[in-house]
């Protein structure tokens, strides 16, 4: 009972105790939760009497500072005023000065007016008296006036065109004898300074072997051997009685280069026949598409001309293994640059660019595009192709007088192309016909479809025409070779006969492996 009596108690403590801590925590909250309010409240009214404040020094400052601008304004207007004033001053004084000034001219004028009434009078008895001179003068020379000044002015009018026109004709006399004693030194002086050799090209090359052996590998077992190289390369290659050589012939010297190079290495390889053959003609193709490449670029560096298209170098490569009228091309464009060069720095003008355009004026003869264009046309159209200067172009196009020359340079270019074609020598008009006759047989040929090439050989008698088997039968292929000896027969004139030779040949490779 005592037990149960002190727990019962000890509960009753408990709560009571936890009844007096409740009560206790409230009434510290409240007390907290008052304070924090009237914190809160002290500091918002802190806050709104400091915003009061800045709003009456705001006030205060924008009142400031409009006050000063109205100030300024009316310091400004004031002066205005001020300046206006001083100015309406400075124009009364003129204006008094100005009708002071009118008043002294109209005083003047009336003098001027007494004057000139004076004047008058004195000039109407000049006129009487010169009128009564004049009368007396005709009846002495039995002349009128009018005709005495007529005649006066027809003799110095006379006189003046005398001497006018001898004053001109010494003029043009000199100018011309400067300018012709001008070109002839500067032409001379050039001339002098370019030193080239002479030389013609021909349309055969000489490749020397060291037997007959050599040769009878060359010709092969019933000329196979001989005839693809002729097929592959495009020449005549010529055996006959001559000691150790053979003669490669053919227009173009490029392909004579090619068979000759692939010549050199099927001799030193020892492998001759018609496979070998083929390989080596293309191989040395190749490397004769490099070298031309490797030539313009050569040409370029001495001649000291840069940024040209890599077109352009190439053509100027091919330029090597090219003929005008017997003349190597290349030498005849270095000849020309050379020669523009020298001539206009003589006259003041740029010499790299007429050296540029004197290289180039010839390139449209090593180009296959376009072959109903003039070489000079041709020329400045693939020049303005690819990207050269407008002076550049018309001194290509107007070096034989196709084209208007809008540029000084392009003289230069036609009298340097003419000074280095005209030396005693250097050109052959023989060689230019002969191959233009051979290169249009060529090009008839390969108009006609199914035609792969088309090579003109043994001077010009013979025309070989290889065409796809697979594109030409049997059958067209002998109706071709007549067409195309018709058409030969109709549209160009040659010495002799022509023989068309048809070549239609079926191959099967196989490759065991």
């Amino acid at each position: 009972m005592t037990i149960l009596f002190y727990i019962l108690a000890a509960v009753l403590g408990a709560v009571l105790a936890l009844a007096a801590y409740i009560l206790i925590t409230r009434s510290n909250a409240k007390g907290r939760a008052s304070a924090i309010i009237q914190k809160a409240e002290l500091e918002a009214e802190n806050i709104k009497q400091q915003k009061i404040l800045q709003a009456k020094e705001k006030y205060l400052q924008l009142k400031s500072e409009h006050d000063q601008k109205v100030s300024q304004r009316n310091n400004e207007l004031r002066e205005r005023e001020n300046g206006i004033k001083s100015r309406e001053g400075q124009l009364n004084q003129q204006a008094a000065e100005l009708n002071k000034r009118q008043h002294d001219l109209d005083s003047q004028r009336g003098q001027v007016n007494a004057q000139k009434a004076v004047l008058e009078s004195r000039m109407e008895e000049y006129e009487q008296l010169k009128s009564q001179a004049n009368k007396q003068l005709e009846t002495i020379a039995g002349m009128s006036a009018q005709d005495a000044k007529n005649m006066l002015v027809e003799n110095m009018k006379a006189e003046a065109r005398t001497e006018a026109q001898a004053y001109i004709n010494e003029i043009l006399d000199e100018a011309r004898l400067n300018a012709a004693k001008e070109a002839k030194r500067i032409v001379i002086n050039t001339i002098q300074r370019t030193a080239t050799e002479t030389t013609i090209e021909n349309a055969v090359t000489s490749f020397p072997i060291e037997n007959d052996d050599v040769k009878g590998r060359i010709i092969g077992r019933e000329g196979r051997n001989i005839r693809a190289l002729e097929s592959a390369a495009g020449v005549e290659i010529v055996v006959d009685d001559t000691p150790d050589a053979i003669l490669i012939s053919a227009f173009d010297p490029v392909r004579r280069e090619v068979a000759r190079l692939s010549l050199h290495q099927l001799v030193i390889d020892g492998r001759i026949h018609p496979a070998r053959i083929e390989e080596v003609v293309a191989k040395v193709s190749r490397q004769l598409d490099e070298e031309i490449l490797e030539t313009g670029k050569r040409t370029c560096i001495d001649l000291g001309i840069h940024g040209l298209n890599i077109e352009l170098v190439k053509l100027i490569g091919r330029m090597k293994y090219r003929s005008s009228y017997g003349q190597n091309l290349l030498q005849h464009s270095r000849e020309v640059a050379n020669i523009c060069a020298i001539m206009a720095a003589e006259l003041g003008l740029n010499p790299k660019l007429a050296k540029r355009a004197g290289l180039l004026h010839d390139i449209g003869k090593v180009s296959g595009d376009d072959p109903e264009l003039p070489h000079a046309l041709l020329g400045a159209k693939l020049a303005e192709q690819y990207k050269e200067r407008p002076e550049v172009c018309n001194c290509i196009g107007a070096h034989h007088e196709e084209m208007e020359m809008t540029t000084i340079y392009a003289p230069l270019v036609l009298v340097g192309d003419a000074i280095s074609g005209a030396r005693p020598g250097a050109r052959r008009e023989v060689i230019e016909s002969y191959i233009k006759r051979l290169r249009g047989m060529e090009d008839l040929a390969a108009s006609y479809p199914g035609v792969t090439k088309s090579y003109a050989i043994q001077a010009g008698r013979e025309l070989r025409v290889i065409v796809g088997a697979d594109e030409v039968s049997d059958d067209q292929a002998a109706r071709l070779s007549t067409d195309i000896a018709q058409r030969i027969q109709d549209e160009m004139t040659y010495p002799g006969q022509v023989k068309i030779t048809v070549i239609r040949e079926t191959r099967s490779v196989a490759i065991a492996k």
